[in-house]
């Protein structure tokens, strides 16, 4: 098997939709307390192209004008049947018609729900749909991806000045004593979710970036398997992540709250508000959730902690006409690989269906070690290199969150290229491995970012490797790769016909 636990949900990314910004602070970007307003530039011009603009006192703020409505899909009003197929587990279904599983459990007389059987029936019921959610925008979407206006935020110098719990947190994460700050930056350059959403989302719960006291989950999230901040962060970044992928393809009609209720989704509202939405709508009931994502709720959090939240727009993260740079297999010539992962998760279940996986010769199934090289699919330079990751910044600058970016996962740390180095398509990364994230066999993930947002390898900007396209059919893990009439189905599993090479 070459499986991993970075993928679930097909997800595509779209245009943003513009909003107006304006403040009435500049934004806090890492200096020992929080910036001052200063005036705009003559021109507009800023002396750090990933900083936002800083304006001067007395400004009025805008309130962000409402997207055009989305086509949302419709709300069940009616129990339908769903026959179980391979593969599928009751958390999956669950997911997939957005209902608690609980219900489905209950509706289908189920006596053991952890063991469904392909041609199963099982019965959906209706949602138990209120009143349509709030239109009120939290945030813009650059605050919820890892994008160019958070490239610059010192992390650790934030959380120090502000001499919360956290500041003197500490937690063992894969063997490493990790400061707070440095859980916090782990996650945000995991998930490529914006630190500063994961600081005021962990405020707003748990008052630790200003206050606050020990807790083995200060997310709210209550279960033993997600205990500890780490393992916290990371379940939030992956739901927000979830809402907002979702919303960029009009994935979801309404949010399921922890009582079984669901809200139907204002269709004016933006990807990064779908995110904070969603993310409360796992631990809230309606009138806790409803104060959460309105004036009162994280946006309050977020204006105290680093101004007016839209002040930091970057729009649009995707431009019109952006068009994938050349890129190579990521292997080295003569070497048959098998195309064992069509588009899947670019990190965990909850960010658009962005990776592709390869699998080494010889094909053995397990987490053997191998010494075939993963190569530069473009030049670029390697900005990170640990646990696992190699991230190569394509775009000629030291910032994974500007431009494109592409993820090699599972590099194995034994010979695997250091930070700084500038790689030309083609020279070596390392060797594939099992390392970073949970695998099932020796492989290689690679995923693809612009601006810090997850591009998806099955919709409109597929990955084209030296001509090979990418596609898919809806199904995690499932897809092709295509070359005029030439056509590779992934298939998990080294198999003749999966095999690929340069």
């Amino acid at each position: 098997m070459y499986r991993t636990n970075v993928s679930l949900f097909a997800l595509l990314a779209i245009l943003l939709s513009a909003c107006t910004k304006s403040a009435h602070s500049a934004p806090w970007l890492g200096t020992s307390s929080p910036a001052q307003p200063v005036s705009v530039l003559e021109g507009g011009a800023t002396p750090n192209p990933y900083e936002p603009l800083h304006r001067a006192l007395g400004q009025p703020i805008l309130t962000p004008t409402p997207d055009s409505p989305h086509n949302l899909p419709g709300l069940r009003v009616g129990a339908q049947q769903y026959t179980v197929k391979s593969g599928d587990t009751l958390f999956s279904i669950a997911q997939r018609f957005n209902i608690l599983p609980e219900l489905i459990t209950q509706a289908s007389q189920l006596q053991n729900p952890n063991a469904l059987s392909p041609g199963q029936v099982l019965i959906i019921p209706p949602l138990d749909v209120s009143e349509p959610g709030p239109g009120f925008k939290i945030i813009p979407d650059s605050e919820l991806v890892y994008g160019p206006y958070s490239s610059t935020f010192d992390v650790a110098a934030f959380v120090n000045d502000h001499a919360g719990y956290l500041a003197a947190y500490t937690e063992n994460v894969d063997g490493q004593t990790l400061s707070g700050a440095a859980v916090v930056q782990r996650v945000a350059d995991d998930y490529s979710v914006n630190p500063r959403l994961l600081l005021a989302v962990l405020e707003h719960q748990s008052r630790w970036v200003t206050g606050g006291e020990a807790g083995e989950y200060p997310l709210g999230w209550q279960d033993a398997r997600y205990a500890k901040l780490y393992r916290q962060l990371a379940w939030a970044a992956d739901q927000l992540n979830r809402g907002y992928y979702l919303w960029r393809v009009n994935g979801i009609g309404s949010w399921q709250l922890p009582d079984g209720e669901s809200i139907p989704v204002d269709a004016t509202i933006n990807a990064g508000t779908a995110g904070v939405q969603l993310f409360f709508s796992n631990l809230l009931a309606h009138d806790q959730w409803l104060k959460a994502v309105t004036e009162q709720g994280l946006f309050a959090t977020y204006q105290n902690l680093f101004g007016y939240p839209f002040d930091y727009a970057f729009e649009p993260i995707l431009p019109d006409g952006l068009s994938q740079p050349s890129l190579q297999l990521p292997f080295e010539t003569g070497v048959a690989w098998a195309y064992t992962g069509g588009p899947h998760g670019g990190w965990d279940s909850g960010s658009a269906w962005a990776a592709l996986d390869f699998a080494p010769p010889p094909g053995n199934l397990g987490c053997a070690r191998n010494n075939e090289w993963v190569v530069a699919a473009a030049d670029g330079l390697v900005v990170r290199a640990d646990h696992g990751a190699v991230v190569q910044s394509l775009d000629g600058d030291a910032y994974a969150q500007t431009g494109w970016s592409l993820l090699y996962m599972h590099i194995e740390s034994r010979a695997r290229v250091s930070v700084g180095t500038y790689l030309k398509a083609g020279e070596r990364i390392g060797h594939p491995s099992c390392e970073g994230g949970i695998s099932t066999g020796t492989h290689l993930h690679l995923a693809r970012r612009y601006n810090g947002e997850w591009i998806p390898a099955d919709q409109d900007l597929p990955f084209n490797l030296e001509g090979w396209i990418s596609s898919g059919d809806g199904v995690v893990y499932e897809g092709l790769l295509k070359k005029g009439s030439q056509v590779i189905r992934a298939e998990d599993g080294w198999r003749d016909y999966n095999l690929i090479q340069r």
